[in-house]
């Protein structure tokens, strides 16, 4: 296993890090604990989790993961060997604080209620979920989609400086070793890093977007952000929730996987990329995958690995045969003439939703 520094928190983190969203959801208790166990003896040392979690979101599952990763905590008695990140939700989701935006009150109220369910004393590296403002994710990367006029630009500082100063509070208290920001832009990273100069407080250390084959927006500002401010730069759905296995293929949606539980619990989050033209980037890559006799998730795996903006990709799995896949995909390295037909692709779906 190789490992990257986490951004300037000095952090040394495996270039895999384990997402755990399925667990409570699509994976029992026991499943997580298999998928921690192994991941550790392949030299992970690096986790990812919410106070949302599981997904697909909904509220009987609300903090579910965190109390699996708690119970593995107290089982094994290995808090040390895990250098662990989790999210504090935003606002908008209404069975968490009602919806509301989120505040530096609440912030540490959430803090409180994950470190109970994860049995821990403290959090490694403790992320923002989401802004508050209009942000330009989960679908809304189409230029025109969102008036960023109609925001407040004070509010929005002000609201920025609130939370940074919670988080400035717990990290001092020690129980929050770094902080990190998630679905944000360019010039939310900005905004947080010139706050906390001008204010004395932390500064973000990390960001985590959706990036993959399939959705590649963040390169090059977030990416040129990110390598000259040394912030660490970590996808998340590099497989674009399954699509890039090809198990999608022809609009299939099998039983057990995360879109057929996605409508099982009316959760939409997956809809965006359910739609034609996604589907026929997928066909060109599988198509990729197959001139080169690749297994095209492990393909998807180690292009992601292989940008050199990247710190460590996080990864999930609902089976241990696609966790061990998905992990061995690392030790991949995609030629140069992959990447020239990956390139080829990208040139003609170069936003397919």
């Amino acid at each position: 296993m190789n490992y990257s520094k986490l951004g300037s928190s000095g952090l040394d983190v495996s270039r895999v890090c384990l997402g755990t969203m399925t667990w409570g959801e699509q994976n029992s208790e026991a499943e997580g604990h298999e998928q921690i166990e192994y991941a550790l003896d392949q030299g992970i040392n690096f986790m990812d989790t919410a106070e949302l979690y599981a997904v697909p979101t909904s509220a009987p599952t609300y903090g579910k993961t965190e109390e699996i990763i708690g119970s593995w905590f107290q089982k094994s008695k290995r808090r040390e060997s895990v250098i662990l990140a989790s999210k504090v939700s935003g606002g908008g989701v209404p069975w968490v604080r009602n919806g509301a935006p989120l505040t530096g009150s609440s912030l540490k109220s959430a803090l409180e209620a994950s470190l109970k369910r994860l049995q821990t004393d403290y959090i490694d590296l403790y992320q923002l979920h989401w802004p508050n403002r209009d942000f330009p994710h989960f679908g809304q990367t189409f230029s025109g989609l969102i008036d960023f006029s109609k925001e407040n630009p004070q509010e929005v500082i002000d609201n920025c400086l609130d939370i940074l100063r919670a988080l400035g509070d717990v990290v001092k208290e020690g129980k929050v070793k770094f902080i990190g920001l998630s679905d944000d832009t360019s010039w939310g990273i900005m905004k947080y890093k010139e706050l906390a100069k001008e204010y004395s407080l932390p500064s973000m250390v990390s960001i985590q977007n959706e990036f993959s084959l399939l959705n590649r927006s963040d390169d090059p500002y977030v990416a040129e952000t990110c390598v000259q401010e040394n912030i660490a730069y970590m996808p998340w759905s590099p497989l674009g929730t399954g699509m890039l296995s090809g198990k999608y293929k022809d609009g299939i949606i099998p039983e057990g996987t995360r879109w057929a539980t996605s409508i099982k619990v009316q959760d939409d989050v997956d809809n965006y990329r359910n739609c034609p033209q996604a589907h026929a980037a997928v066909d060109a890559y599988l198509g990729v995958a197959k001139k080169h006799s690749l297994d095209p998730t492990q393909m998807a795996l180690a292009f992601c690995n292989q940008q050199n903006f990247v710190t460590s990709t996080i990864i999930g799995a609902t089976s241990m045969a696609q966790l061990k896949s998905n992990i061995s995909a690392f030790d991949l390295v995609l030629s140069d003439k992959i990447l020239q037909d990956i390139d080829k692709v990208y040139r003609q779906y170069p936003m397919p939703f």
